[in-house]
């Protein structure tokens, strides 16, 4: 039988547990990033010190709710069952943090692709989601009581189904995007594969948690379901982080190499090179042919344009 503390904070803790774990993978990826991507656009580079800011005020206001309740109010029952206005920023920072990631793929989606009713889904999408994460934080503090969540549940649905729609949508329309913008060239079509399975696996992911989250909402009378939505957030910015790091990381498979070739436009580039050793010596006659094709910024619905070079 579930205690007073179990049926709220107990999922909480768990939640803030595994927020931190993956708090502390954004942070590691945000380190790669800054490091191996220094000739991305400024506006970019301070997006990401901006989901790191949000991300970091979330962990902190959980940290301090929890202790707040559990430290300095011990013994207290009545703080067991109800919120306060630190709990109501757990919702309304999520809204915020999905929809500045769900916008900046719609940026992405633009690029990638022609149609602009696509990239105008997303954004009403990620903006209606926002303001009802938003609007859930006022509803928190006007229904405080935990088992009582219930009464707005029209408005918790509307945030997660958006949000949870987003995702898929984002996640067909790179999939789509890539899949028909293939160059013919094996290992360059091996590397979108890669990018594809990437974009699946993170965009679906969040998708997933979403749903949970609120299907244990609607399912259960407890607090279970704040054991996922403590930590949605995070699962956003990993997912951005990881499709931002992937493009810079160097990956040797056979006979190409991932390189970081943004320059001023930042736009990344495969670069496809005969395998064998190199020597800096003149007597080397071995000859090694470079392909260098934009795969991210640049305008995939227009023809590739490649460039060969001998060395």
């Amino acid at each position: 039988m579930l205690t007073q503390a179990g049926i709220s904070l107990g999922p909480m803790l768990v939640g803030f547990a595994l927020n931190t774990i993956l708090y502390g993978v954004m942070v590691t990826q945000t380190l790669v990033y800054f490091s191996s991507y220094k000739s991305d656009g400024h506006w970019i580079r301070l997006f990401v010190l901006l989901l790191l800011l949000a991300d970091t005020t979330n962990v902190v206001f959980e940290f301090v709710y929890l202790y707040d309740t559990l430290i300095t109010h011990f013994g207290d029952d009545s703080r067991l069952w109800e919120a306060n206005w630190v709990f109501s920023t757990v919702p309304a920072m999520t809204g915020v943090i999905s929809a500045l990631v769900q916008l900046f793929f719609a940026w992405r989606v633009s690029i990638l692709t022609s149609s602009k009713w696509t990239v105008y889904c997303i954004a009403i999408l990620a903006v209606a989601g926002m303001l009802c994460a938003i609007g859930t934080a006022i509803a928190i503090n006007a229904v405080p009581v935990f088992t009582e969540f219930h009464r707005f549940q029209a408005i918790v649905i509307v945030w997660l189904v958006s949000a949870a729609a987003d995702n898929v949508v984002i996640t067909i329309s790179l999939v789509r995007s890539l899949r028909e913008h293939k160059t013919g060239f094996a290992d360059t079509d091996n590397i979108i594969k890669k990018i594809i399975r990437l974009t699946v696996h993170t965009g679906l992911l969040t998708a997933i948690w979403t749903l949970v989250d609120l299907t244990a909402y609607l399912a259960l009378t407890n607090g279970l379901h704040l054991l996922f939505n403590f930590s949605l957030s995070k699962f956003y910015t990993n997912s951005l982080l990881s499709t931002l790091i992937s493009r810079s990381r160097e990956q040797h498979h056979d006979d190409f190499t991932i390189v970081d070739g943004t320059g001023q436009r930042g736009a990344d580039l495969v670069q496809l090179g005969s395998r064998g050793e190199t020597s800096s010596r003149p007597s080397s006659r071995r000859e090694s042919e470079h392909i260098f094709v934009p795969i991210d910024d640049a305008k995939l619905d227009e023809p590739p344009t490649v460039m060969c070079t001998a060395v």
